[in-house]
């Protein structure tokens, strides 16, 4: 496979410098579009019940990732104009030690969301076609489309099902917000990533303060899911077979949802009331660990 520097892939394509991984970076229509179980339905939008009441419910759970004495460097690599965002990691041991010892780094989680995804606002006939800043925006959003491709067709070829991923993505949404709900912190760290584990275990504590219990559930099966973007991270220099993907999910699902204090009174929601609430979570995998699972590894605000 040829590979398209970073500085060649610039001058043919004056491609602006890729914004750090902490920067929202929107993508322009919607990747897939999803199944869809109720059409034509009136959507509220409204904030995940976790969200809501300081985040009592937001998700999340994963493992560790371990680096002794570790600095991380960063770049991205394009194959075929395709960006590919590159963590690597280099590790120095004491000469005794590696005298001794071989030293292993394993990483389970990059730890944080590649390009996180923003609704890409939309453009007027006129000005996406006949405007230089149209054509620019139009350039950025076949780049940011082609990335989420790419991502798929790598997946495609370790045996990914659309349908059987969203229906998985579906019970681990399911899981995870009952596993909020019901403050079992043993049981979501394997759910989700190292540090959607920490988010969510202050969360749960912030919640504990205010409620003494809560009630949720989801209404099966979810009214749609579809993929708002997707992206691989990679974690060798030397082997670029070596990445994790991240999918972004968009969710919606009705539910129910009723809190209390320590003397068992409703403080907040209604169990006896539906909501339709829409969810936009992001999904990680590691396609060269053997047993990896889907774990969630954020959340993006609605």
């Amino acid at each position: 496979m040829n590979f398209i520097t970073l500085r060649s892939l610039q001058t043919l394509y004056r491609t602006p410098k890729i914004r750090p991984f902490t920067s929202p970076i929107g993508s322009s229509a919607n990747y897939s579009c999803g199944i869809t179980n109720v059409s034509q339905l009136g959507i509220q939008k409204t904030s995940s019940f976790l969200s809501n009441s300081h985040s009592a419910f937001s998700l999340a759970r994963g493992h560790k990732m371990i680096i002794c004495s570790a600095v991380a460097a960063e770049f991205s690599v394009f194959s075929h104009g395709i960006g590919i965002r590159l963590v690597t990691t280099q590790v120095k041991a004491p000469p005794q030690a590696r005298q001794k010892i071989g030293l292993k780094v394993t990483m389970l989680s990059p730890g944080f969301i590649y390009e996180p995804y923003s609704p890409r606002q939309q453009l007027p006939f006129w000005q996406r076609w006949f405007t230089r800043s149209g054509w620019k925006r139009t350039k950025d959003d076949i780049i940011l489309e082609l990335k989420s491709a790419y991502a798929i067709a790598k997946l495609r070829k370790k045996g990914y099902s659309k349908k059987k991923f969203y229906e998985e993505a579906a019970n681990l949404y399911r899981e995870i917000n009952t596993l909020i709900a019901n403050g079992d912190k043993t049981s979501l760290r394997k759910a989700v990533t190292e540090n959607m584990y920490s988010a969510l275990k202050n969360e749960i504590k912030l919640r504990e303060s205010k409620w003494s219990k809560v009630y949720w559930e989801m209404i099966v099966p979810v009214v749609k899911i579809r993929t708002l973007r997707a992206r691989l991270i990679g974690v060798d220099r030397s082997d670029l077979e070596k990445v994790f993907v991240q999918l972004t999910l968009e969710i919606l699902a009705k539910q129910k949802f009723e809190a209390y204090n320590s003397e068992g009174a409703v403080v907040a929601g209604d169990k006896s009331k539906e909501v339709l609430v829409r969810d936009i979570w992001v999904f990680e995998k590691s396609l060269f660990h053997e047993g990896a699972f889907w774990r969630l590894c954020g959340r993006i605000p609605t």
